[in-house]
């Protein structure tokens, strides 16, 4: 496999269609979600929207069913931020990176006052209350903590969640109304898979550059959060399955198929794709300028607060973005485009938003 120059602007394409938000779409949610690797999974209703819209039934329902059916789990395999992972991963995820972010999450713990009888506590009570596949919502578990004399106000509770489902006790489970019940991992996921470290890594690595590629390494330890020394190994392993490119001197590191299957659909490539905001196809590069312009970072990310907008994108460059406003039958599509836009893409644009999966919660 050789490398070959290309350009910023075919980096974009090959993304979109490598993450299959144009292209052939996955069969179903769980698909979706093992295809990807990870699924950003911040704001639960865009996450839906984001895998549903790369299945061929592009139903949030969909996405729903498979996460209450404990396929997808949601919980804080990488980066302490919350992701949609295949179920059965989960547990290997973790293992590679849990340890370094409790160590960089160490300092937090003892700034809430969190120490080692606390955390005993938090678990302990946690199992009690869940064991035998009950399951509870966040507000119902911190309220048991609260008995327990733990004060879980002032962020306490959730970083007490959060510590325990990076210890692979708990993640969340079934969905109930607009929120997750917390159930236990081990017996929402009995039969997870057990891989070796360095297997783990190359698999991953694979999933990465298979689902975003043509991406970089640096793109690949952003994402993941992992060491240096963990990225060699990952690449390392994962490489001869891999083909590389060049952009700009840059070694950029993709699935050999992912080029056949942008020259089959590069007209759906180029053309309109609606994304929620926190969708893969932004967050998953540490360097995004093939599809996001530092130009326009700002108005994707308003005040730099680490909240995304939903974005338009076209010809596999975001040239907006959008929202929902309004209530009821008076709630309607509302694009900020950057620049004027044709009538013809603009007619497009909406075509793209009556298209986006919309059921489900």
């Amino acid at each position: 496999m050789g490398e070959r120059p290309t350009t910023s602007h075919e980096v974009a394409l090959l993304r979109l269609v490598a993450q299959r938000a144009a292209g052939p779409a996955l069969d179903s949610p769980a698909e979706a979600v093992a295809w990807l690797g990870a699924a950003q999974g911040q704001d639960l209703p865009g996450v839906l929207t984001s895998v549903a819209l790369r299945t061929t039934g592009r139903s949030r329902s969909a996405v729903t069913a498979a996460l209450d059916a404990g396929h997808v789990v949601r919980s804080w395999p990488m980066r302490g931020t919350l992701h949609l992972v295949p179920a059965v991963d989960l547990g290997w995820i973790l293992g590679l990176t849990a340890p370094r972010v409790l160590a960089q999450t160490a300092r937090r713990r003892a700034q809430l006052g969190l120490g080692e009888d606390a955390i005993t506590t938090a678990r302990d009570v946690a199992l009690g209350a869940l064991d035998g596949g009950r399951r509870l919502a966040r507000a119902e578990l911190l309220a048991a903590w609260e008995r327990a004399g733990l004060a879980p106000a002032g962020g306490r509770g959730y970083h007490l969640l959060f510590h325990l489902a990076l210890n692979g006790v708990v993640c969340f489970g079934p969905t109930r109304g607009a929120e997750q019940e917390i159930v236990l991992l081990q017996e929402w996921v009995p039969n997870q898979r057990r891989l070796e470290r360095d297997e783990a890594l190359g698999e991953w690595a694979l999933r990465f550059f298979r689902s975003h590629g043509p991406a970089t390494g640096k793109d690949f330890t952003r994402w993941t959060g992992l060491t240096a020394a963990d990225v060699r190994t990952a690449l390392a392993v994962a490489r001869p399955s891999l083909e590389s490119l060049v952009v700009d001197g840059v070694e950029h590191l993709l699935d050999p198929a992912t080029p056949e299957a942008l020259d089959a659909h590069r007209a759906q490539a180029r053309g309109v794709v609606l994304l929620p905001g926190f969708d893969e196809m932004i967050l998953g590069y540490a360097d995004r300028t093939a599809t996001l312009s530092l130009e326009h970072e700002p108005r994707v990310v308003p005040g730099g607060n680490g909240v995304f907008a939903p974005t338009i994108v076209v010809d596999g460059r975001v040239v907006g973005t959008w929202r929902m406003v309004g209530r009821g039958a008076a709630r309607r599509f509302e694009p900020a485009l950057f620049a004027p836009l044709s009538s013809h893409v603009e007619r497009a644009i909406h075509a793209a938003h009556a298209a986006l999966p919309a059921d489900g919660p």
